[in-house]
């Protein structure tokens, strides 16, 4: 078994934001530590756990400073919060955050739905955002929801988010994040607006953010590291979606990248283990496990160093 390269692609895992964003249900503080630590504990480089999206909005992330708060120093180096203002860089800062992904959308429509402003309108914050989570001695990257297309607007012009990209407000931050927020893109799709904005924003990392909705989220994942994404971001079971995008449905699953992928700290033995943490917790939250992996895991091909077989 090996890895992907000396380079490999960083998997993000999103359940404790964009995974919870949908359910309705707010998990406790313990719990949610608890699947912080965990994945760590498997070695997932990467997540984001919670948002600071208000609460009477989206239920899920009403404990988010107090999850930053039982975090430790180290633990938080490896997390990011969603942010889109910069009152929420703040306030995550204080309670101890490092990590900040200030979105907002390539078109109006949604920016307007999701956040109550404009996409300009949030644009122009976005340096006040960037000198707060310098400040603080944390890092911001600029995340740019309906990357391909939007619920209200439909196909959204590459050149419309290669502007914000190239856009001067935007310097500071470190990465840019690529939303697919309604699943829709295809592979060339994803491939073309990937290459073009790391070739106009070389200095900073691709992230790229997929959802499964037409079943193509492996695919389009796929199709951005090769374009040159150096993040993806994934989620337990393809949990989660926007409660601001109709139509919108679960994230391209963890499970599932990481198997494609092969990351060189994944062995059958931790992929059973994340599978296991995937099917507690949707089972808590009555939600429909949509990985083809952890379908994979349990199946009875035991010739196949990957599967675990049924769950005793």
């Amino acid at each position: 078994m090996t890895g992907t390269s000396t380079e490999e692609v960083i998997l993000r895992d999103v359940t404790l934001r964009d995974g919870l964003q949908l359910t309705g249900k707010l998990l406790s503080t313990e719990r949610k530590v608890e699947i912080v630590r965990e994945l760590l504990r498997l070695g997932v480089p990467s997540l984001e756990i919670g948002s600071m999206a208000r609460p009477d909005l989206v239920p899920p992330m009403a404990n988010t400073l107090e999850v930053v708060e039982a975090l430790s120093p180290d633990e938080l180096a490896k997390c990011w919060i969603w942010v889109a203002t910069p009152r929420h860089v703040e306030r995550a800062v204080a309670a101890g955050a490092l990590n900040v992904q200030y979105c907002f959308s390539a078109s109006d429509a949604h920016n307007q739905a999701n956040i109550g402003r404009s996409t300009e309108a949030s644009l122009e914050a976005m340096p006040a955002a960037v000198e707060t989570a310098r400040a603080a001695g944390g890092r911001i990257q600029l995340c740019i929801a309906t990357s391909f297309t939007c619920p209200f607007d439909g196909p959204v012009p590459e050149e419309r988010v290669l502007a914000i990209a190239r856009d001067a407000r935007a310097e500071g931050a470190e990465d840019i994040v690529l939303c697919d927020t309604l699943g829709q893109a295809i592979p060339a799709q994803v491939t073309s607006l990937v290459s073009r904005v790391r070739e106009e924003t070389p200095a900073r990392r691709i992230v790229y953010h997929g959802h499964d909705t037409w079943g193509l989220g492996v695919a389009n994942t796929l199709a951005a590291i090769t374009a040159g994404a150096s993040v993806v971001d994934g989620s337990l079971g393809g949990l989660g979606g926007c409660p601001f995008a109709p139509g919108a449905s679960g994230n391209t699953s963890s499970e599932d990248i990481v198997f494609a992928t092969r990351p060189s700290w994944l062995t059958p033995t931790g992929l059973a283990h994340m599978v296991e943490l995937s099917e507690d917790l949707l089972a808590d939250l009555g939600e429909p496990n949509r990985s083809k992996t952890a379908q994979g895991v349990r199946s009875t091909a035991s010739a196949f160093e990957w599967v675990a077989g049924p769950r005793h």
